[in-house]
This record gives structure tokens, sequence and C-alpha cells, in this order.
């Protein structure tokens, strides 16, 4: 089974869990921004939930699928059509053989991601399925969508609770969305990092007190902090050193840089901060011009609403699975 591309939408790429283990040679992690919102896509539809998935940012692409699917988008809301039926999110759809899926733009937040039961089928590279666009590696030689590509769809059993109708169709039942997308834009949690006492006296009060906003150039590298400056103390010589998603910098134009998904491993530019592992999901969903701000947190405290998510996640996915079985028997 293939899925056609008719629109790319802005920046869609293959997405997974990542590939972990390489950094020694150099090699980030990738993978989906918004881990849960693809874990969640992928549980929908019936998955392991190791499959890869879409990723679409802002705007989302403009699919056909030749064979009967069941698909499933979570993320930010976005407007999902089938000719003009609307389709919502956060659920399973049943899709005809010849639908065409247009997946439009998001009042809010920047990222979707769109599963399809079997998951998007493509040689692994390194052990995952993810582009990492920055470093062009993975699938489809490491870019984005292009109009004309076509996505092969992994074996599947079908479901034989769910029946073919002329027209796209969900299930009568959802997920709430609210407690996995950050609708009020509540403040990050961050940690001190290695270099934060060479800020400045005022240059550490702004950094948990003042607002930024994301950077028109902000991506899945990094994203960049528009608004305070801040200023070290006196100028510091380093030597790159090791980075990870969540790590905050701060170039010499004093305007932080966050790095993302597909950070570099390593670093030169000051360690002043590292985002909360739990708030990762949340900063991908800032889309440029969105405020962002900090609070302090400390590594207990990070690791202890790290571990209270994932323990939600983890009975979440387990009532997903239940409830599938009931209602779409093998």
């Amino acid at each position: 089974m293939s899925v056609h591309v008719l629109k790319p939408g802005l920046l869609s790429s293959l997405q997974d869990g990542g590939r972990s283990g390489y950094a020694a040679l150099g090699i980030g992690r990738a993978g989906a921004m918004d881990t849960p919102a693809w874990q969640l896509a992928n549980a929908l539809v019936g998955n392991r939930g190791d499959e890869a998935a879409l990723e679409f940012t802002l705007v989302g692409p403009t699919l056909q699928f030749d064979q009967l699917t069941t698909i499933a988008f979570t993320g930010a809301p976005v407007d999902a059509r089938v000719g003009e039926r609307s389709l919502p999110g956060w659920t399973c759809c049943l899709l005809p053989a010849g639908s065409v899926l247009r997946l439009g733009g998001m009042a809010r937040g920047c990222r979707g991601y769109l599963a399809v039961r079997g998951g998007f089928s493509a040689e692994p590279v390194l052990g995952s399925r993810s582009i990492d666009l920055h470093a062009r590696l993975g699938p489809l030689g490491g870019r984005a969508l292009q109009a004309g590509d076509a996505l092969s769809v992994g074996e599947h059993a079908p479901w034989h609770g769910l029946r073919c109708h002329a027209k796209a169709t969900p299930l009568s039942w959802g997920l709430d969305p609210q407690p996995w997308f950050d609708f009020g834009q509540e403040p990050l949690a961050l940690l001190r990092g290695h270099h934060f006492d060479q800020l400045d006296d005022a240059s550490q009060r702004a950094l948990f007190g003042a607002g930024f906003r994301l950077g028109k150039d902000s991506n899945r590298t990094a994203t960049r902090l528009d608004g305070q400056r801040l200023n070290l103390r006196a100028p510091l010589e380093l030597i790159s050193e090791a980075t990870l998603p969540g790590t905050l910098q701060l170039p010499p134009s004093g305007q932080p840089i966050l790095l993302q998904a597909e950070a570099p491993v390593t670093g030169g530019y000051p360690r002043i901060g590292q985002l909360s592992a739990v708030d990762l999901p949340r900063l991908a969903q800032r889309r440029p011009g969105d405020a962002v701000c900090f609070r302090e947190t400390t590594l207990e405290e990070a690791s202890a609403r790290l571990a209270q998510r994932q323990q939600r996640l983890q009975r979440l996915l387990q009532r997903i699975a239940l409830r599938l079985e009931s209602a779409c028997p093998p």
C-alpha cells in the first residue's frame, strides 16, 4: 500500500523515537519533537508504538491513500478534511480507498502527527526511520516531503470491527488533548546550566523573570529566543562540550538559543540552562512569535515530573489498547 504526497505541507518528515547511541560519532537523536503526541497517534491506530509517523509544521500535507486506511492525527489542532467532510483529531478514523486527506493550517500550536495503522515504512538508517533535516540523514535522503513522493505503509492485521463506509468515518470516541497540549502556554521549567553563574546579576534575574519570544528562524535544530539580551560578567573562551535537546546556550549576540530534537551533540557556547525534559514537547508546540518564559526548577523536581508524565502516558496507552481491542477485534 502507498500514500501519495500531493502537497507536502511545511517541513513534513517521517519521525519515530529517534536514533540513540551514536553521539560519540557526532550523530544526534532527531525523532519526534512532541513525543507524547507521536506515541498517542500510534496508539490510536493500534500500532506497537515505535512506528514512524508524519510530523508536520504549521501547515499539513495533502495525501492520497490508494487502499482502505486507518489513521489518527494528534498534536496541534489542525483543519483536516476528506472532501467536504471535516475529521476530528485525537481519534481513530477509517478512510476508504482513494481518499484524499487535506491537513490544513493550525490555529494554535506548531506541530502535528499523522499515524497510519502499520506505520510508514522506510529503510531504517542507524536503527531509526527518523529524518534528520539538519544532518540530511534518514529516509528520502534526509529531506522533507515533496510533492510526488510515495510513502509505503507497513504490513498490519485488519480490524474486523471497523466497517468500511463510502465516506471517511471516525470512531465514536477520542482523547481529550488538554492534558497533552499546552493551551495556556505556562512557564517552562529550566535548570541552571554549568555557566549560569557567569551571567551578570541582571541577566540572571532576567532569565527567570523576563519574557522572550520565539524567533522566526527557529526550527527542529534550535529555537532562538528574541527579546531580553543576556550578558556574561566577562568573555569566556570555551572548548566544545556535550549538548542535548533542551540545552540553553548563549551566543555572542546575547539572544539565547534552546536546542531542539536535531541538536548537535557538542557546542562551544556557554550553557546557561537546561530545559526540563518533560517540557520539551511544550516547547515544540510554541510557534514563531509565541511568548516563552522560564521558572527555575531542580533536578529532583524535573525527574519527578517526567516520571509522573510517563506513568500517566503508559496508563493511557494501555487503556487505548484495551478499548480498541474490544471495539475492533482482530
